[in-house]
Order: structure tokens, then C-alpha cells, then sequence
């Protein structure tokens, strides 16, 4: 199979984890005779840096002509103090537009390898937790309408709408319930309904759809600030957790954590056609960029969701997954998970050591 793959590798430690990627994905390809092509294109700062805007128009071009497209991170102190506009996260949120990308799965999965570097108590992991956020990407208050004014007695003012529409919330309820019928059968909705009147329409939308086209699948809420607290206190409780885009954010980041790294956590970004974005949920960390000590799995990973959910490659999907495994269990670790124990390596060795095994 022939598959062209657009990658974004952006800044920071962006170009050391698509490569690792890369990498991989070569080693299946080789493995599984596949042909994989990769297109090196800019976004973010760099493409500020080269083209003077975040997502110049032949990236999105080429974005759209691509089978998928593989995103590394995108930002930095370089570029803080330009405008909202002009920012590196706007190329992000930009792709994610042109794509019609309005859907992001982020699995947080506590490996087995990695109990120790979970901070909670060994009591709250040991029927493991794996916690799958989809979160809302192409609405809310990311989107909504926003501006700032002088006030006379309170000074500078600024303002951001949250906005959720019907059919936006009824789209990514039916992603959540399809993922939940091939697991537990059951979502927990996120949202803010004592307070947001976009939190209501949420949760009367969630429930109205579940129940007219998903009458298998048990729904739930919950508010976010209480799921912020039982991620900790319980985090086995959770299966799917179906989100808004700015809570989804949040709450993946805080499972993240709970699995051990953010280093680990992949995510996929898909809308109506099997051409998506796939990327970590991590930072593009410019204070390790260039010392090799980045870890690639969270990368990885999301590359094997990219062969499993944009190729249909599920063998080669679980053959990285289980590489990544095989190599944790054999006490290899990147800084960030290095616990008492555990052999030290950098991004590059992670990767080679992880494409050897699927070879």
C-alpha cells in the first residue's frame, strides 16, 4: 500500500520527535511492504520564521492532498510576544479548521512498565487506568467571537466567547458513542451545566442524541471541576470521557500526568473523511530542543493511530504499540519516565531501539 504522509514537525523538539516517528514508520513499511512518502512542510514558528505567517497556504494545500498528515509541536519564547493572530498556535488551530478536523481522541494509557512513575498511590492504579478524552476541536470559546477594549475605571478589558452549536455538539457525541461500543458502552459528558448556558445545551444535546441513535450506550455527566478531582482520586471510574474543546485540553493533560508522562500520550484528530492530524498532546518544550532527551513515544504513537484509523493497518498499529511496550519492559526509559532500576537513553536510541523491534 502507497500512503502519502504531510509532516509538520514545527519547533522545538517538534523535529527530533517526527523524526523518531519517521523512523518507525519506516520500519513498518519495510516490515509490511508498505510504501510510505513524506512531505517536510512548515507551520508553526517556523513557518513565521520562513514565510512571516504560522500556516502559509501551501501548507494547507499539501495538508489536504496528503493520506494524513503527522504534527509535532508547535510554539516557543521566540514568537510570545507577537499578536494573537500571528502566533504559532494559530497555524495549529488553523490546520485543524482546514481539515474539518472536529473530533481528538487522546488515550491515556498507564503501561504496565510505567506503575512507578504514576504519582498516585499504588492502590488507586491497580486495575490500571486507561482514560480515553474526545474532545470537541473546532468550537468553543478556541473559536468564539473575541476582542478587548479600554475601560476607564477598570483598565484594559478582554473578552472570550464560549459558543457550542447543536450540530456541533451532536457530531462529536456520535464519535464517543461509536468508540464506546467497541469498549465499556458507557461515556461520561463533561461539562459546566450549573453555570454555562453552553454547558446546558451541551448536556441536552448529548442525551438527546445518545438516546435517539445510541440507546445501547450508557451516558452520564459529570462537571468538569469534579472530573478534575476524580481523575486523581479514582481514575479506574473512567472509560470515555466526552468533552468540550478548552476542557478537553485540560482534563487530557491532568490524565496525562496521572499515566505516568505526558511523553507517552498520543492523540488523533479526525473529521468526516480518513485523512487526519496526528500529533502528541505535549509541548514543543524549546528548553530540551537539540539535547536528544525528548522522549518520541507520545509521537509514535500517534503514528500507529495514524496507520490504524487513517489506513486501516490494525496489525501494524498493534506491532508499534507492541514494540513501544516490549522496549519500556526491557527498562529502556527517556528521562522524563527514569525511575531506580531503568536504563537511560535519549530520543534517537528510543527510536531505533522501538523500529527494531517491529523489524
Amino acid at each position: 500500500m502507497n500512503k502519502h504522509i504531510a509532516v509538520l514537525a514545527g519547533d522545538g523538539i517538534g523535529p527530533e520527535i517526527t523524526a523518531s516517528a519517521v523512523q518507525v514508520l519506516e520500519a513498518v513499511a519495510k516490515t509490511y511492504g508498505h510504501t510510505f512518502t513524506f512531505e517536510p512542510l512548515p507551520m508553526g514558528g517556523c513557518a513565521i520564521d520562513a514565510c512571516g505567517e504560522p500556516l502559509p497556504a501551501h501548507t494547507v494545500e499539501r495538508c489536504l492532498a496528503s493520506d494524513s498528515v503527522l504534527l509535532g509541536a508547535v510554539g516557543g519564547p521566540k514568537w510570545d510576544a507577537l499578536p494573537g493572530d500571528k502566533r504559532p498556535e494559530k497555524g495549529l488551530l488553523g490546520i485543524r479548521k482546514a481539515m474539518g478536523l472536529y473530533s481528538n481522541i487522546r488515550p491515556a494509557k498507564l503501561w504496565p512498565a510505567l506503575a512507578e512513575a504514576s504519582p498516585l498511590k499504588k492502590q488507586l492504579i491497580e486495575g490500571g487506568i486507561e482514560i480515553v478524552v474526545v474532545r470537541e476541536l473546532t468550537g468553543g470559546i478556541y473559536f468564539g467571537k473575541r476582542g478587548a477594549y479600554d475601560d476607564e475605571r477598570m483598565g484594559r478589558t478582554a473578552w472570550d466567547t464560549e459558543t457550542y452549536s447543536q450540530k456541533e455538539i451532536e457530531r462529536i457525541t456520535r464519535i464517543a458513542c461509536e468508540l464506546a461500543r467497541k469498549r465499556t458502552g458507557r461515556v461520561i459528558s463533561v461539562d459546566k451545566a450549573n453555570v454555562l448556558e453552553s454547558s446546558r445545551l451541551w448536556r441536552k444535546t448529548v442525551h438527546a442524541y445518545a438516546e435517539r441513535h445510541y440507546p445501547d450506550v450508557t451516558v452520564t455527566d459529570m462537571l468538569v471541576d469534579n472530573a478534575a478531582m476524580q481523575i486523581v482520586k479514582d481514575p479506574a471510574q473512567f472509560d470515555i470521557l466526552l468533552t468540550s474543546n478548552m476542557f478537553g485540553d485540560i482534563l487530557s493533560d491532568e490524565a496525562a500526568q496521572v499515566t505516568g508522562s505526558i511523553g507517552m500520550l498520543a492523540s488523533s484528530s479526525l473529521g468526516d473523511t480518513s485523512c487526519g492530524l496526528y500529533e502528541p498532546i505535549h509541548g514543543s518544550a524549546p528548553d530540551i530542543a537539540g539535547k536528544d532527551i525528548a522522549n518520541p513515544i507520545a509521537t509514535i504513537l500517534a503514528a500507529a493511530m495514524m496507520l490504524r484509523d487513517s489506513f486501516g493497518m490494525t496489525a501494524e498499529c498493534t506491532a508499534v504499540e507492541r514494540a513501544v511496550g516490549d522496549v519500556l519492559n526491557e527498562g529502556w526509559r527517556t528521562a522524563d519516565i527514569f525511575s531506580d532500576g531503568t536504563r537511560k537513553i535519549g530520543c534517537r536510541e528510543m527510536a531505533r531501539r522501538i523500529a527494531e523491534h517491529i523489524a
